[in-house]
């Protein structure tokens, strides 16, 4: 989002006129498209991977994004029709700039890796969660399917969708508290941390203590690599309306 202010009068006019200019200029994308936001820092993609009804979203270009329509339908016991979202990282070979990762998971100390989402989320019939995806590759770096761990963290959801496997624990961590879910995909080991109290958004969630826990129980080794934060929507049904307000990784 860009905040402008007057420094002086003779710039009142310009300081009005960018923000309208900036709502004109907003990009939609549909299907799987992807746009390059906030200077490049970050990707907005919409990821559309498992369905083919009409679906898209729209962001200004800064850290945020809505999803302006949606028909999708999937059944609630298969997986989403996709994930709306942003990241910054590397996404399938494709990178962010200057995004500081990929980290090493035994020099992801406290603190060094830093997330803050602010979200919207309309109720009704939509069917969906609200989750980061966070990914971690055997490998510095990987132009597919990274062979790691997908690692999520859910804020919350609407209508009758769960992590995928079996809970494993329920933890508290940087002061919030999680039920802990595992699945073993194809190639790579899912750990899922839902928020057990829905929460809108979060600020300075520190990406060291949920590795670390997942560390602890096996599902990640300190030998790979953190690569991508990514946050959105896996959507089921309808989800019109969800929007990521403001998104942000600190990588220090």
């Amino acid at each position: 989002m860009i905040r402008l202010g007057a420094l002086a009068a003779g710039l009142v006019l310009a300081s009005v006129a960018l923000p309208v200019h900036s709502a004109q200029a907003a990009t939609t994308l549909c299907n799987s498209q992807t746009a390059s936001v906030s200077g490049g820092a970050y990707t907005v993609q919409n990821d559309e991977w498992n369905s083919s009804a009409s679906e898209c979203i729209s962001t200004s270009g800064g850290t945020d994004f809505t999803v302006v329509n949606s028909s999708m339908n999937n059944p609630t016991n298969n997986a989403p029709g996709g994930y709306p979202s942003i990241y910054k990282g590397c996404h399938w070979g494709s990178c962010t700039s200057g995004s500081g990762l990929p980290i090493q998971v035994s020099s992801l100390s406290a603190g060094r890796v830093t997330t803050s989402w602010s979200t919207s989320r309309p109720g009704g019939s939509n069917v969906y969660d609200a989750s980061y995806d966070i990914w971690y590759n055997q490998t510095a770096t990987t132009g597919g399917q990274p062979n790691g761990a997908e690692l999520m963290i859910w804020l919350g959801h609407n209508g009758a969708v769960g992590p995928a496997g079996s809970k494993v624990a329920t933890v508290t961590i940087g002061g919030l508290q999680y039920n802990v879910w595992s699945a073993r995909q194809a190639s790579w080991n899912l750990i899922s941390y839902e928020l057990t109290t829905s929460a809108p958004s979060v600020t300075n969630l520190d990406v060291h203590g949920v590795t670390a826990d997942a560390v602890s129980r096996g599902y990640i080794q300190n030998s790979w690599y953190l690569i991508d934060v990514e946050a959105g929507f896996e959507l089921w049904q309808g989800g019109t309306g969800l929007a990521t307000n403001s998104f942000n990784v600190s990588v220090n």
